[in-house]
């Protein structure tokens, strides 16, 4: 809107209509504008932050039919009306943090080349970690959901569906039922580990976790024994 204004102020200063000295005026307002934008911006996103995190926290202690608004808006220290500035329901929490854990899984794992993946992990690594490390304590909170939660089963099974056809492009005369198997052991075995970190002291840190992970994904068990056993 302002740069609308910007421009027809424009416009009408080079045909004489108004004087050039209101471009000044019309300058300082856009800035300011700006600077308002900025700052509500700011402030919607450390809302919304607080809200989804006021839900995961609330996950890990309730099902996720028993939360109610006010109880998100309690966890949350906003007021109800505040909570509906944004969302219409608990459930559309739900799903923008859904689409939002699986868009952003998607980009790391969705379009991985395996044969690379499994020379070296570490790019994907990085990327994981970077993810976890945007909101570390939001993460804190959905690895600690109760075991079976709608939320998390939906991410792991949007994430295991679209790793599965990337794969299935990649390796040829595999047979889908051994790909699934093996998703499944590394999605539920990647998630317990993670699940264990967060609730835990961590002496180790999040790029030592990440890495054992990558590597036994990569590859297997045996190489990880034949290493410590050499």
């Amino acid at each position: 809107m302002h740069r609308l204004l910007m421009l027809i102020t424009q416009i009408l200063s080079n045909r004489g209509i108004i004087p050039h000295g209101f471009r000044n005026l019309f300058t300082n307002i856009e800035g300011h504008m700006e600077k308002t934008e900025r700052k509500t911006d700011r402030r919607v996103i450390k809302t919304k932050r607080a809200i989804r995190n006021a839900l995961a926290t609330l996950l890990t202690e309730k099902d996720y039919n028993d939360i109610t608004i006010k109880d998100i808006a309690d966890t949350a220290d906003i007021n109800r009306k505040t909570f509906y500035n944004y969302y219409r329901g608990v459930y559309q929490v739900v799903e923008e943090i859904e689409n939002e854990l699986v868009g952003k899984l998607d980009i790391i794992f969705g379009d991985i080349n395996f044969k690379s993946y499994v020379e070296d992990p570490s790019d994907t690594l990085k990327k994981m970690n970077a993810v976890m490390n945007e909101d570390l304590e939001f993460y804190e909170h959905l690895f600690s959901i109760k075991d079976g939660t709608t939320l998390m089963q939906k991410v792991v099974d949007t994430l295991k569906q679209k790793t599965k056809e990337n794969f299935l492009k990649q390796v040829k005369g595999v047979d889908e039922s051994h790909v699934d198997i093996l998703l499944d052991f590394i999605l539920t075995g990647t998630i317990a580990v993670y699940h264990q970190w967060f609730n835990s002291n961590r002496t180790r840190s999040l790029d030592e976790v990440s890495s054992l992970v990558g590597n036994l994904a990569a590859n297997g068990v045996s190489a990880f024994i034949k290493e410590h056993l050499a």
